[in-house]
């Protein structure tokens, strides 16, 4: 292995990893930095190579998205006055894009750029099977404590309201029988 690979540290590019369009991309500025190239190149290979870019590969964001990403993340406010819209780039997009770039940099850090996805699928696995677990334990915390939640659920409505009775009653005062409707 090389050891300009771990110029690079696995943290730079995990930040550099956004979340747009539901979808785990990079921008084309922070991958020209990784891969050692400016922006403007950058964007010119990959216009060169259009074919190599479709649409789940690589997109441009909007005005919104751009002002948004800006917003929230601190290491892209250089973005703030371009006024070109940035291109995201997909795992598969960023790797194409290392092909393209065809430099021995752009090869060395495209493995890491994978690995780092790689690493990040991985993750959101876990995370799912996590939150699988966690539903079967509320499933099984229900039906446990059915009977209390039963019980409290009793205690929390309000009480029936006695019968009237239908009919005479009859009351016994000073011995005399009366009789007395209700």
């Amino acid at each position: 292995m090389n050891e300009s690979i771990s110029l690079i540290p696995m943290e730079r590019i995990e930040r550099a990893i956004l979340l747009i369009r539901g979808e785990k991309v990079m921008l084309d500025s922070d991958l020209a930095e990784l891969y050692g190239v400016t922006t403007k190149a950058l964007n010119q290979t990959v216009k060169r190579n259009a074919s190599r870019f479709p649409s789940d590969f690589m997109f441009q964001l909007t005005e919104t998205e751009k002002s948004e990403v800006v917003t929230n993340c601190d290491h892209l406010a250089r973005l703030k006055f371009s006024p070109y819209l940035p291109y995201a780039f997909t795992e598969h997009g960023a790797l194409m894009l290392a092909n393209v770039l065809n430099s021995e940099r752009a090869a060395q850090t495209s493995v890491q750029v994978v690995r780092v996805f790689v690493r990040l699928r991985q993750m959101l696995s876990s995370n799912a099977e996590l939150a699988r677990k966690l539903e079967s334990l509320e499933k099984k915390y229900d039906a446990q404590f059915k009977v209390v939640f039963d019980a409290i659920r009793q205690l929390m409505s309000p009480p029936a309201k006695p019968k009237r009775e239908i009919g005479f009653h009859v009351k016994y005062d000073d011995d005399k029988p009366k009789a007395k409707k209700r």
